[in-house]
């Protein structure tokens, strides 16, 4: 079987087209399905609320992009964009691009990375975690109020105060070895290594688990769960963190 993958992307972001077909590409090592991956582009530079807001209003014309591939499901790419407009915006989104694409031959399922994180958190079992983020430390807040309405407690969030999102696109996922030594992770259900799509963190989900010793996820993987899931599939894929079914680390 056959499946097209769609994301809208900011345009800066240089992470999620790499990460969540890494994702896959594990799968369908092991798996008979074929994954292909489609992105359309809205422009954003930097990570502060004005860009944010004016990104979000250009996201219909993506998803009328997305809608002509007839791709099967179809995800923004930005959590932050998202939660920042307001507690439970995921939802809206879901609503407007809905609306953009009402006269579409084709309609995709539709999901948002911010929406991805919390119900994935949610359907997991986590109820207690703690995050890492690239952002400023009011946009941190607000991701943090934003999952703490949706009934998840946060323990701990550490945050990097990094503007330039392409700056944030090129940091070392391997960082966040080292970074998390410093997040309080006593007691948490679950550690968000990477609470932004794009902030790296693929690469490291294994080793944090293993050296944690609870499960490890991040948005872009709970992004990637959730597409598993809208098309109907195992929400498997080998070396991604206990949220895509691995036990590294885990008692």
């Amino acid at each position: 079987m056959n499946y097209r993958i769609g994301q809208i992307v900011p345009s800066s972001n240089i992470t999620m087209e790499r990460e969540v077909p890494a994702v896959f590409a594990g799968r369908m090592q092991q798996l008979p399905e074929r994954f292909s991956f489609h992105s359309s582009r809205v422009r954003m530079h930097r990570v502060v609320a004005e860009e944010l807001e004016r990104m979000n209003r250009d996201m219909g014309r993506c998803a009328l992009e997305l809608a002509d591939a007839r791709v099967d499901v179809m995800s923004t790419a930005c959590l932050v964009a998202t939660m920042c407009m307001g507690r439970g915006y995921h939802r809206q989104v879901i609503e407007d691009l809905n609306a953009a694409i009402a006269d579409a031959p084709y309609r995709p399922a539709i999901m948002t990375s911010a929406g991805a994180l919390v119900e994935e958190l949610k359907d997991f079992g986590a109820r207690r975690i703690s995050l890492m983020a690239p952002y400023s430390d009011a946009l941190t807040r607000t991701v943090v109020e934003y999952i703490e309405s949706e009934g998840i407690e946060v323990k701990d969030a550490i945050n990097f105060s990094i503007l330039d999102n392409l700056e944030v696109g090129e940091r070392d996922p391997l960082q966040l070895l080292q970074d998390m030594k410093r997040l309080d992770t006593v007691g948490v259900d679950t550690v968000v290594l990477s609470a932004c799509v794009q902030m790296p963190s693929f690469t490291a989900i294994e080793r944090a688990q293993l050296a944690l010793g609870v499960p490890v996820t991040s948005t872009a993987i709970c992004t990637a769960r959730q597409m598993l899931r809208r098309l109907g599939l195992d929400a498997v894929a080998p070396g991604a963190g206990a949220y895509l079914g691995s036990t590294t680390g885990l008692a």
